[in-house]
């Protein structure tokens, strides 16, 4: 038998690969990002980055209108924004399977909030399938496309980080042979969403919701492993595999489909143990279900309703005891920081030093909030920061005065950040706007976007145009800065504070992490120990290629300063030249050296 090890993303790729996927669209997002990324390497399989998650939706659902198979794949918070087209979906159904993905993120490992998207299952009316290792990613994306085209309907596929990220053994199989449909066929009863059509559609939906309840009750996915019955669990995805350590001689009912539940299947499990536990991460999901089944169960009383589990916090929530196989160890703490030569860090110095109130937005830019730049003040959910500043100049008026500036990625821009701009021209705002265009989407590992001309299957392709785009939607003042220019940064930001109008600068430099700027040939800069006089200043960039290195007193006196503490030092190997620190020394103390060819 073949084997493979895959992460859960790379097995829901192979998943979709051998179900005959033919259309593929996705917006990067940690932990869902390496989903497409893996499909981009099977030939039969259409891949693309969509500007965001509602438009990945939708070309999915239009592939899917096509009568092929189609998936959309997005984080957890991209679903919100996917949120429009998949209630709708819910009504008019597909042709071909359709399978939306969601990368759940308990903890925020990489997110600005955990919720539970087992609740869009619920809201929406649309089965929700959860696998809960890689073997189970691969089978259980080839059970949803079949589930889609079974019952007519959308099928959430619902990750969580470990699941995503962790790899374990699959085995793979033979894809099938795609659906090539001769052409579309018009069905405007089931895909024109007018009121008169939504209504039938609307009855049709809840007879679907009662099949697939009856049918979840005999689905071979939801099982039970029967042990000792003086204690049983009922639980799902990551958390089935941490009870099955923390308790594994107790009988457990593993649910693979969340919604709908089966009701008969789980009357007939708790009937035959003393003591029920519902096990889940995050939101009382299950829990909640099952008690309005009139089921007698212990959850969220006992097991934490915030951040990840493990097989030690269910033990310890369950028996009061706490036994770990390996001794825990304390590692320092390590703040993330924006990376040697990050094109980003020259504005938010800048910012820092003009004491602006600063709405930011999502991307590595983040890091802008942490010490010693300091200077975020907002971060809601992509594309808030433009809003943020609009509702905050109409609200304080001449008040905060070129006291207000928005930042934003290239990405992120596109993905929402157009729609509030046009409301700031729209509504006669005069907010300035930083977009931060470091020529990718860095923070989800360096994806292609509409600003970058390049497509997810590595194609040359139309590059946006930034700045016509922003004087197409009305922005008379755009400027481009080289943001490594720290003087001409400030001198930009100044002048646009003081108008009186919307203003866009564009902040454009590349991420020092791209391939071809880490193959090109870079200065280095080392610090002048004799003129450096520890001021300190070169810190405040927070570039990690910039260290501290306190001197003695004997020292100090010797070099004539009784007072300096201590010596910036350059490390010449984190160094990527891009000479914000030579800018910002006032003493001449940081140079330009020759580097090796």
């Amino acid at each position: 038998m073949k084997r493979a090890f895959l992460s859960g993303n790379e097995a829901i790729a192979r998943g979709a690969y051998e179900a005959g996927l033919r259309v593929a669209s996705a917006y990067p997002g940690t932990p869902s990002t390496e989903i497409l990324e893996n499909l981009t390497a099977y030939e039969e399989i259409y891949s693309e980055w969509a500007p965001n998650e509602k438009v990945a939706l939708e070309v999915a659902l239009g592939a899917s209108f096509a009568g092929v198979r189609a998936m959309a794949s997005m984080k957890h918070v991209g679903l919100n924004v996917a949120a429009d087209p998949l209630f709708t979906a819910a009504y008019t159904g597909v042709v071909g399977g359709l399978v939306v993905v969601t990368a759940d993120d308990p903890a925020m490992h990489s997110s600005q909030n955990e919720q539970d998207n087992r609740n869009y299952a619920l809201s929406a009316k649309v089965p929700m399938l959860e696998p809960s290792d890689s073997e189970e990613c691969r089978r259980f994306t080839k059970l949803a496309f079949e589930l889609s085209e079974q019952f007519d309907t959308p099928v959430l596929l619902r990750t969580t980080t470990r699941i995503s990220h962790v790899k374990g053994i699959v085995f793979p199989e033979d894809p099938i042979k795609p659906k090539v449909p001769e052409g579309i066929v018009k069905m405007p009863e089931k895909f024109v969403m007018l009121p008169v059509h939504a209504r039938k559609r609307k009855l049709v939906l809840h007879e679907r919701i009662d099949s697939l309840r009856e049918f979840s009750n005999e689905f071979k996915e939801n099982r039970i492993h029967w042990g000792e019955r003086s204690i049983g669990f009922i639980t799902s995805g990551v958390s089935y595999c941490y009870v099955k350590e923390a308790f594994p001689d107790a009988s457990v009912l593993k649910l693979s489909m969340v919604y709908p539940l089966p009701e008969r299947l789980i009357k007939e499990f708790a009937g035959q143990v003393e003591k029920l536990y519902v096990v889940e991460e995050l939101d009382p999901f299950l829990e909640l279900q099952i008690k309005a089944m009139g089921i007698e169960c212990t959850g969220k009383e006992v097991i934490p309703a915030w951040g990840e589990l493990d097989q030690y916090r269910i033990k310890k929530a369950i028996t009061g005891k706490e036994k770990k196989l390996f001794q825990s160890v304390e590692l320092p703490p390590r703040p993330p920081a924006m990376c040697p030569g990050c094109p980003h860090r020259g504005v938010f110095y800048t910012l820092s030093r003009l004491k602006v109130f600063v709405s930011g937005d999502i991307g590595c830019y983040t890091l802008g909030a942490l010490k010693p730049l300091s200077s975020m003040d907002t971060c809601v959910c992509m594309g808030a920061s433009i809003g943020n500043a609009h509702g905050i100049e109409k609200a304080l008026g001449t008040k905060v005065k070129g006291k207000v500036v928005a930042v934003i990625g290239d990405s992120t821009f596109i993905h929402s950040g157009i729609t509030p701009l046009i409301d700031v021209v729209y509504n006669r705002g005069s907010s300035t706007i930083i977009i931060l265009d470091n020529r990718t989407t860095a923070m989800t590992g360096h994806q292609g976007n509409p600003a970058t001309g390049k497509t997810a299957m590595g194609e040359d392709t139309v590059e946006i145009d930034l700045e016509k785009l922003c004087r197409a939607v009305g922005v008379r003042r755009v400027q481009v800065i080289n943001p490594h220019r720290i003087d001409e940064t400030e001198k930009v930001i100044r002048e646009e504070l003081a108008v009186d109008e919307p203003s866009v600068i564009i902040s454009k430099a590349p991420c020092a992490l791209l391939p071809e700027e880490r193959k090109r040939k870079k200065p280095l800069y080392a610090v002048d120990t004799e003129l450096c006089t520890g001021c300190r200043v070169c810190l405040g960039l927070g570039c990690p290629a910039i260290s501290w290195s306190p001197i003695s007193r004997e020292e100090a006196i010797k070099r004539g300063r009784e007072k300096q503490k201590g010596l910036s030092v350059i490390s010449e190997v984190l160094c990527t030249g891009c000479g914000e620190c030579e800018i910002v020394c006032k003493f001449d103390a940081i140079k330009e050296v020759p580097g090796d060819d």
